[in-house]
């Protein structure tokens, strides 16, 4: 195992004394519809960290965690973290403030600090969805609101977790911290600083990170332990002072769509290959003992592909599939700013668009490296086009890819604690979305990190119709309070 002077070793016993599992869950079944109630409150607000105009929003979310913290006893704080800059140069005040938290501080015990955000992708009822999505609605036993997965449920469940020891009046077995952003959508704007800064302070006596803000790959309970990073790029081309009628003009001018189309077909081949020079050749070659341990995952491609709704995928075989999910890097177009989109026809040549993409970071990918790569990819390609245009290629995120041990004892501790309430072997996986901080955490603070996601597979995080199922938010909360307890057994022994 790769750890530093101090080795922690994992005393694992049959029976964990003192611990009062039974008493505890019965507490959590009986407050069910209270937890419900409370996730309702918090999908109501429409913190959307993408949207300017809902910046109050975010404020407040901000907090409202941070007076359920304090109403449980904690000692919080609101951390400012300063200014927003928009990518047209503009500025805004006041970035949603970070809360931090703290439960207990015993210097014999272990602490943790459990990271999440309450912010959460746009969504608009005209977008696809079945329900209100800021009215979170309960369909057979499915809680269907925006945020409901991602992330607002675990971190309730993590504060309910902390609140059910408190209630029975039973001590906690670990040192709890919290640390709570509300920018985590649009790259966690202001918390690498605001981390660097505290790093000395807040998190000097904390030996280990828990975050929850990834899902399940089937229905059976998993640990993860690697993230995909994100490279988000805006690629803007602009020819005309203005928009132009296509019947007067097409024809003679020519136009930025077409430029912007040329350019992005040149990204990714048909067969998902990125030919864009350098990307490829610096992602970290799959191993025998990884091949190994994807082949042993609980995945049935079929229903995978039946969940989407696609009749042919990428990959045909579960290896293949799992590794361009998880560790291979891949590029995506998501939209053209400027173009014409509303229902109906408009025969106008746009001045001026915007492409947004984003490739997935993969070990051993550098985002400096590749916002280059990419830039100066675009921009050898746009030369050859000999267009009047101009092109401006900005990434706007960078955030970098992230891998655990999975040997190391925190996901010991998850194992049985997982065998605990679900009475199920875990699932060790990887997640192709990203999660910017916990590279963050690793690389400032030198902690050693866990990944222990209760959201199910098929949750729509990011989608249409978002949801977390009752079970999962509950029996989540279950694992919460018995993982605090397997960590408690986790031992220092000098050597």
């Amino acid at each position: 195992m790769n750890l530093p002077a101090v080795l922690s070793l994992l005393l694992v016993v049959s029976t964990v004394q003192a611990f009062q599992y039974t008493e505890l869950t019965q507490f959590i079944d009986s407050h069910q519809e209270e937890y419900v109630e409370t996730l309702r409150d918090w999908v109501a607000i429409e913190s959307d960290s993408s949207n300017v105009m809902r910046r109050k929003d975010l404020h407040r979310m901000m907090d409202v965690v941070a007076q359920k913290l304090r109403l449980m006893g904690g000692t919080v704080e609101l951390v400012d973290i300063g200014e927003q800059e928009l990518p047209d140069g503009q500025t805004l005040l006041l970035l949603p403030k970070v809360v931090t938290a703290q439960f207990g501080t015993d210097v014999n015990k272990h602490t943790v600090c459990v990271y999440g955000h309450v912010d959460v992708q746009p969504a608009k009822l005209e977008d696809g969805w079945a329900t209100d999505p800021y009215n979170l609605t309960d369909i057979n036993g499915h809680l269907y609101g925006r945020g409901a997965s991602d992330n607002k449920a675990p971190v309730l469940a993590w504060i309910h977790a902390v609140g059910a020891y408190q209630a029975l009046n039973m001590e906690l077995p670990v040192n709890v911290k919290f640390v709570i952003e509300g920018m985590e959508e649009t790259g966690s704007n202001g918390l690498d600083a605001m981390i660097l800064a505290q790093r000395d302070t807040f998190f000097s006596d904390v030996d280990y990170i828990i975050i929850s803000d990834c899902g399940w790959l089937s229905r059976r309970p998993a640990l993860t332990y690697g993230t995909r990073g994100n490279c988000y790029f805006f690629a803007e081309v602009e020819g005309p002072k203005q928009d132009l009628h296509s019947g007067v003009y097409g024809g003679t001018v020519i136009e930025p769509m077409t430029d912007l189309i040329g350019i992005l077909d040149t990204l990714i081949s048909p067969n998902g290959k990125i030919l864009i020079p350098g990307i490829r050749e610096a992602v970290a070659p799959l191993s025998d003992e990884e091949w190994k341990m994807y082949q042993d995952i609980q995945f049935d491609v079929e229903d995978y592909k039946n969940k989407i709704g696609v009749s042919q995928l990428m990959y045909s075989n579960k290896v293949d599939l799992l590794a361009h999910r998880w560790r291979y890097p891949t590029v995506t177009i998501h939209g053209i700013e400027g173009a014409f989109s509303d229902p109906g026809t408009k025969t106008v040549i746009p001045a001026k668009v915007t492409a947004k993409f984003s490739i997935r970071q993969v070990p051993d990918m550098d985002p400096a490296m590749v916002e280059k790569q990419v830039t100066d990819y675009l921009h050898s390609v746009f030369a050859k086009r000999k267009s009047p245009n101009k092109l401006k290629v900005t990434m706007v995120i960078g955030a970098k890819p992230w891998l655990a041990d999975t040997q190391h004892p925190l996901y010991e501790a998850g194992k049985i604690a997982i065998k605990r309430v679900f009475d199920m072997d875990a699932d060790l996986i990887r997640e192709g979305g990203t999660i910017p901080i916990a590279r963050t955490f690793q690389d400032v603070l030198g902690k050693s990190i866990i990944m222990m996601p209760i959201g199910g597979f098929d949750d729509g995080m990011h989608s249409q119709n978002e949801k977390m199922s009752r079970y999962n938010y509950i029996e989540g909360t279950k694992l919460f309070i018995s993982y605090l307890n397997e960590v408690s057994q986790i031992q220092k022994i000098s050597v």
